[in-house]
């Protein structure tokens, strides 16, 4: 091989992450044949979050790099915590980041049957016992990283013990809790998981999917590698918080003498402002701090979606944020980069008006109405123009006037000229204010006919530009604006302090009465546009005929880091 070549292979090995690396020298090797086989695990009780957008992407983006197949398993060996309504919106969030698992849905629950059976192998070749301690007997059995643990005093019993208790558990003849089945490992493990872990336990709990069929499940750890050898799973990607569980996923396997799946643990999605823990996720929604699963401030993945998030942003984002073997703490802003990024070449441009204050033009005819073209998005020509109404009477947004504005303020103020985005420049002549409050109530202007924005001959000279709509024509709407969820960038690190300590109060707040230009009329649950200089917004599912709904996908700058370094 020349020096060029040596060159060019190792600029490419550097270029790929650590995974890709070890599939590509399985490649090599001939490994699997060859073959390249992942698979997206979740558990169905709780709505997917962000951490899991990331092992959706590298699971199956790794599988079509390589020309392999992505399984969707669920992991449902837990039926206390699992639901139908889970699976079904798992399904929906995998199918909306532009993933298909092209048939191959499988369940743990498939597996009841051989996972038994598998037990049963494990008890006959003497590797697994019936234990009826209680489960804190268990527990202080076990030990501490420190001290070793004590073998349980059933662990003695005979196999064809341990085969009849073991097949009168499943048979339902022992109360819940009463006894379980662990494997037969070293109590003296440094790995604390490899001290005598249990296999299964007692629990009469109406399933998903097998109803009462059973009455004693796998543990995770049990049926996790078991599921992934039977489906000849070659790569089992997950997060790594189960770098310590791979030794007893090898034991298993390497004792029942089954496919050798090879698990590979990558650093998880800690994203800043969010929490990705389903427990405390839930917490929020069983509390009210949130108003569902799919509330807009909620890091799943209903909740970026419903919220305005692009599929293609988060993808991005997954991407931008790579593969690493240890923890960190991936920014927020991050994530929001990537989402104006996308939002501003894919979505048009609108006028509303959310603190509106009046403004009258007193020199244009009353009763007139005039249609102002106006391009949709400058970043793509191809999305055309629209038109909007302009008479004597308009919006604005209040912030946009001052009674005495600063020598550098480019918006409307007595005796200044400001252009209307679209339309006319005007020239502020006075004000009106409510003697009782002393607030601005109207605004008094004079247009330059002249002025009309692409045929302006006037000479005049605006520095600022504003965005209207026309007081006649526009549309009444809600728009939410929600901002982070927490105020501390990792709420659930703080020892001694709930993270509920530091939800955000703020997070939402809503405008009941803000106006939008006439075109948005029709707009659908789900569409996208950004209020010219506001942010860009999404049509909430909420909408009725009647009035529209907006949220607040995002500002159009960080504003949030502004803010916190103040």
């Amino acid at each position: 091989m020349s020096e060029l070549n040596k060159k060019e292979e190792s600029k490419e090995k550097e270029s790929l992450n650590f995974i890709e690396q070890i599939i590509e020298e399985d490649i090599r090797n001939g490994k699997h044949a060859g073959r390249v086989h992942t698979r997206f695990p979740p558990e169905p009780n709780g709505y997917l979050h962000i951490g899991h957008a990331k092992a959706i992407c590298l699971n199956f983006e790794i599988a079509q790099k390589y020309g392999g197949k992505t399984n969707l398993r669920f992991d449902d060996t837990n039926p206390t915590t699992e639901e139908t309504e889970y699976v079904e919106n798992i399904k929906r969030d995998i199918h909306w980041l532009g993933f298909d698992w092209e048939g191959r849905e499988y369940y743990a629950s498939d597996y009841f049957e051989q996972l038994y059976e598998f037990a049963i192998q494990l008890i006959n070749k003497g590797l697994a016992y019936v234990d009826d301690s209680s489960p804190e007997e268990i527990a202080e059995m076990k030990g501490t990283p420190t001290v070793p643990g004590k073998e349980s005093p059933y662990r003695g019993r005979s196999i064809e013990e341990n085969l009849g208790l073991f097949q009168r558990m499943k048979a339902g003849e022992f109360p819940d809790g009463s006894r379980v089945l662990r494997a037969k490992i070293d109590m003296a493990s440094d790995n604390m998981h490899m001290r005598d872990p249990i296999m299964y336990r007692i629990k009469r709990d109406h399933h998903h999917r097998t109803g009462d069929d059973w009455c004693i499940y796998p543990m995770y750890d049990f049926a996790h590698g078991q599921s992934d050898s039977i489906e000849q799973i070659t790569h089992s990607l997950c997060s790594l918080e189960f770098i310590h569980h791979r030794p007893l996923y090898d034991w298993f396997i390497e004792k029942l003498g089954i496919f050798p799946s090879r698990q590979i643990e990558f650093a998880r999605m800690n994203v800043s402002y969010m929490i990705t823990s389903k427990r405390r996720l839930l917490k929020l929604v069983r509390e009210g701090y949130v108003s569902g699963w799919d509330d807009p401030r909620m890091p799943t993945i209903s909740g970026m979606r419903r919220r305005g998030y692009p599929a293609a942003a988060i993808r991005t984002f997954c991407d931008k944020a790579g593969i690493a073997k240890r923890d960190n703490l991936i920014e927020i802003s991050l994530l929001e980069f990537c989402v104006r990024d996308e939002l501003n070449r894919t979505d048009p441009r609108v006028m509303a008006v959310l603190d509106p204050l009046k403004v009258v033009v007193t020199n244009y005819p009353e009763g007139k109405v005039e249609m102002m073209e106006v391009e949709n998005n400058p970043e793509d020509e191809n999305m055309g123009t629209r038109t909007m109404p302009f008479s004597r009477e308009l919006y604005i947004e209040r912030n946009d006037f001052m009674e005495d504005p600063p020598k550098k303020y480019f918006r409307m103020g007595p005796g200044r000229n400001v252009r209307l985005k679209g339309a006319y420049i005007l020239h502020c002549e006075g004000f009106e204010k409510d003697p009782d409050t002393g607030e601005v109530t109207e605004v008094r202007c004079a247009y330059y006919p002249d002025s009309k924005s692409g045929e302006d001959t006037s000479g005049i000279k605006a520095k600022g530009t504003l965005h209207w709509v026309s007081a006649a024509h526009a549309r009444e709407a809600e728009v939410r604006l929600y901002d982070r969820l927490f105020t501390d960038p990792q709420p659930d690190t703080h020892e001694g302090k709930d993270y509920l300590e530091f939800f955000n109060e703020d997070s939402l707040q809503v405008v009941e009465k803000a106006y939008i230009e006439p075109s948005l009329a029709k707009a659908k649950a789900g569409d996208r546009f950004q209020f010219l200089r506001l942010g860009y917004f999404c049509v909430d599912p909420d909408s009725t005929d009647d009035k529209l709904v907006f949220n607040r996908t995002v500002t159009l700058k960080d504003t949030w880091a502004k803010m916190q370094n103040r």
